[in-house]
């Protein structure tokens, strides 16, 4: 199969879908790789790195997809490559698409074969593809909250641990998968005094075995989050229903209970944000403040630390794009369960749930296309 690789053009995206070293192991294998060039460079990766594994350096995205039967990106494919997709061609990266219907109804008009990373789903329900940019999110969520809580940013001026006879400051993570986690052990590790609601009484369950003695569990509820955020310095918004719009937890009315300059960081902001009042923004214009309340709504936050982003989604994501390679996106469904869950658009049909239900579309089934 020819697998094109391309450069990432979101605002201040630097990440990459695949590795030289990935590279090297779908060559290996018999497969064509094209790789735009300097689609490498803001992960650290250069031409010849690529062109040492294997890879033909293209000059162009528009030559990539009008040679490539399968692209991969990192991100959702912007309004300037919507054109150049191809039927049939199999499109392979996150697509969040219950969060955005205009990009879902350009996906279907293209015909393409739509497989996204975000809901490949294993047996026992986890999401091998989400879960590596989960973690670097949720880490990344307490630094980029704790940077905000400074004054020059207009937060209030709190240090997430304190020191010692002064108190430290509180951290509400809301939801306890893998960001919320993640975002869990770098609140504690800093010394701040935590709380992780979620719904699920095993995970709380977990979390309080693994945690710390800061780190507190409670069943998530409007009214407990209506108590907690009142206290809260900074909010982590970290909920996610595989492939379908996240639920809106914190109300705008919840904002005039909290105090000035806090901060909330909305990690689900890729599947339409868990905050009222979220809004995406970008790396270049990262917050906005609503009642006092400061926002930090960043789409793409992996992008920023590109270098390790790119290794941890590589690790995740080459097995199935190599066996998507390997076999055909027919026939890696029809043997792959997980691979057939990723299917969103199939030629012109929704074919996920999540999708189908977020703009009352037609859902069809993917077994029609197999």
């Amino acid at each position: 199969m020819i697998v094109g690789i391309l450069k990432e053009i979101k605002t201040l995206e630097n990440r990459v879908a695949m590795t030289p070293a990935g590279v090297e192991v779908m060559t290996e294998h018999g497969h064509t790789v094209l790789v735009e060039k300097g689609a490498g460079v803001g992960s650290g990766f250069e031409d010849k790195d690529y062109a040492a594994s294997g890879a033909k350096i293209i000059k162009t995205a528009k030559e990539i997809y009008a040679r490539s039967e399968m692209v991969m990106h990192v991100k959702e494919p912007q309004p300037s490559e919507y054109g150049m997709i191809r039927k049939d061609q199999i499109v392979f990266t996150y697509l969040h698409l219950a969060a955005d219907k205009s990009l879902t109804k350009a996906m279907v008009k293209t015909n393409s074969i739509d497989i996204a990373y975000e809901t490949i789903q294993k047996a026992d329900g986890s999401l091998p593809l989400l879960i590596p940019m989960s973690e670097v999110a949720g880490r990344m969520a307490i630094n980029q909250g704790s940077k905000y809580l400074e004054m020059e940013f207009g937060g209030e001026g709190v240090l997430l641990g304190g020191v010692p006879g002064v108190e430290p400051a509180t951290v509400l993570v809301i939801g306890a998968g893998t960001v919320g986690t993640q975002a869990a052990k770098m609140a504690c590790g800093l010394g701040a005094r935590v709380y992780v609601v979620d719904s699920c009484l095993s995970r709380l369950r977990y979390l309080n075995d693994i945690m710390p003695s800061n780190c507190f569990t409670l069943m998530s509820s409007p009214a407990t989050i209506r108590r907690l955020i009142q206290e809260a310095d900074l909010v982590i918004g970290s909920v996610l229903i595989p492939g379908a719009k996240a639920p809106k937890l914190v109300t705008r009315g919840m904002l005039k209970t909290m105090k000035k300059g806090a901060v909330m960081v909305d990690v689900a902001i890729d599947q339409g944000g868990c905050f009222e009042t979220s809004k995406a923004t970008t790396h270049k214009d990262p917050i906005f403040t609503i009642d006092g309340v400061i926002h930090y709504c960043v789409a793409n936050m992996p992008g920023a630390v590109a270098k390790t982003s790119t290794l941890a989604l590589t690790n995740a994501t080459l097995p199935y794009a190599l066996e998507i390679a390997n076999k055909g996106w027919k026939r890696a469904m029809k043997e792959n369960p997980e691979i057939r869950k990723g299917a969103n658009v199939i030629r012109g049909e929704v074919t996920f749930k999540g999708v189908a239900d977020a703009f009352d579309m037609p859902l069809v089934s993917v077994d029609k296309f197999l």
